[in-house]
């Protein structure tokens, strides 16, 4: 089958070195244009692989390696595909062939599949100095059109078929602040609890009217502070939350991608598609909806049984599809592969929008700012050298109700650094990379392990950092990838 005067495939390394071993790759179903690339290359070059003489359909390449356990994969007519009956390894970067060289022979040993897996295991790295966890696709290189497609079409039948009931937890509790309490109390009880947003109920006419967030009280400490040289707490204790909503109705008129006014509180019912409940959050730019149940039936007051989020949402797709990721083609593609997210010039040319960072000497004045004006819900905070160190988040500004802090300070005269301390435990003091706040990712990982750091509670988006240094490359939000994929 194997002309044994063939060597027209790519050998690496020098015939001197006694210590490279002379391995064969092949890959027996067909196509027209294979290539190689594995953890032997650093996944940063594609090898081209021959047709066999008197096989076209399988194609062969020789490589010397060093003796020990490599990972590869196959790029066949524009994607990736592995070689299901050889022994492989399943990780957080997709189905990885591993490949065991033990003797100085043409052509791999392999162990068992368990024995391959436990070794290769030993080889995977989680840490993000060294980029060759999956294949650098720098390039023209795009995830294949059909293949976002039928993704698309696969999540959206997934989502329509799944309801807000899916979402509710076997156990738990939710929240609500009547509006008539004073924004102070609010914010305090934000604090305490360790949670950032709360639906409003009106007692008056019996039902939720609004959700109170992050955003409300970073509006309210800019107002407040404008107004005199320091945030008057007499103001935050006897202001009503409902007098608030009266005020920042007058002062931000909200409306739509359409241009149209927003009515109301957005809601859904446990008995909605998931992909209406992922819609109304988009459409309404809100980091969550209320679950809420009611009967016209018995007049009974209505029932709040969750808040729906993006990440709750995202959770259930991962769940469904993680172990079945070939139904979704563009699970395994770098995300630099796809249209998704805000990337640096340097990085790519498809997205023009610009990266809101700021160092940590900046004032919190600047960074409340930028998180109202730039519309996000994060910013990442950066060294001189744009390497990433933390991130400010909208939530964040619950930590000025410890102490009242908010009562004692300006807002231009502290820093993003100061503002982050607040936060912090005594025991891990400001310096210390907190990688559980800074959720990052590198250009080259998988659309599914990007999906699935951004499923975590609390996560909104995940910073593309280049190995090694944590130079901030890109930003994917939540929405992004929602809008993504969801067409």
């Amino acid at each position: 089958m194997f002309s044994p005067g063939t060597e027209s495939a790519h050998e690496l390394g020098r015939v001197g070195d006694a210590a490279l071993i002379p391995t064969r790759f092949v890959w027996p179903y067909g196509g027209k244009r294979v290539f190689l690339t594995g953890s032997f290359t650093r996944w940063s070059e594609h090898l081209p692989m021959s047709p066999v003489e008197g096989c076209p359909t399988v194609f062969q390449a020789i490589c010397r390696l060093h003796p020990g356990v490599h990972q590869y994969k196959f790029f066949v007519d524009g994607e990736w595909k592995h070689d299901e009956r050889q022994p492989f390894v399943m990780g957080n970067y997709g189905i990885v062939n591993t490949l065991i060289v033990e003797s100085e022979q043409l052509g791999p040993t392999f162990s068992s599949s368990t024995g391959a897996s436990n070794n290769a295991s030993r080889m995977i790295t989680t840490q993000m100095d060294v980029d060759n966890d999956f294949p650098r696709l720098d390039g023209p290189f795009r995830a294949p059109e059909n293949d976002i497609l039928i993704s698309r079409r696969r999540v959206c039948e997934f989502l329509s078929q799944k309801t807000a009931y899916d979402l509710l937890p076997d156990s738990g509790k939710v929240i609500a602040l009547d509006v008539n309490l004073p924004v102070k109390q609010s914010f305090h009880i934000l604090h305490e609890q360790g949670i950032p947003v709360a639906p409003l109920w009106d007692s008056y006419n019996g039902r939720f009217v609004g959700i109170l967030s992050p955003l409300d009280f970073i509006l309210i400490l800019r107002e407040l502070e404008a107004h005199g040289p320091n945030v008057p707490e007499e103001e935050l204790e006897t202001h009503t939350i409902s007098a608030w909503k009266d005020r920042k109705q007058q002062l931000y008129r909200r409306s739509d991608r359409l241009g149209r006014p927003l009515q109301g509180l957005a809601h859904a019912s446990p008995y909605d598609s998931l992909k209406d409940v992922a819609v109304k959050i988009l459409q309404n730019e809100v980091s969550m909806v209320p679950i809420v149940h009611s009967s016209s039936d018995d007049g009974s007051f209505p029932q709040l049984l969750h808040l729906a989020s993006l990440s709750g949402i995202l959770k259930c797709i991962c769940r469904y599809f993680r172990h079945s990721a070939s139904v979704l083609p563009v699970l395994q593609m770098p995300v630099t592969s796809i249209p998704l997210g805000s990337w640096v010039p340097s990085i790519g040319d498809r997205n023009s929008r610009s990266i809101a960072m700021l160092r940590p000497n900046a004032s919190l004045s600047s960074a409340l700012s930028l998180l109202v004006q730039a519309g996000v819900s994060s910013i990442p905070i950066v060294d001189e050298n744009d390497s990433l160190v933390d991130t400010y988040s909208r939530s964040d500004i619950t930590a000025l109700a410890k102490d009242k802090v908010y009562a004692h300070i300006r807002l231009d005269e502290m820093s993003v650094q100061q503002a982050l301390q607040l936060g912090q435990d005594a025991s891990s003091p400001y310096g210390l990379f907190n990688e559980q706040r800074c959720q990052m990712c590198l250009r080259t990982d998988p659309l599914l392990k990007v999906m699935e750091r951004l499923a975590n509670p609390g996560v909104r988006r995940v910073f593309i950092v280049e190995a090694g240094t944590r130079r901030v490359e890109g930003i994917i939000s939540l929405g992004d990838v929602f809008r993504f994929l969801m067409g």
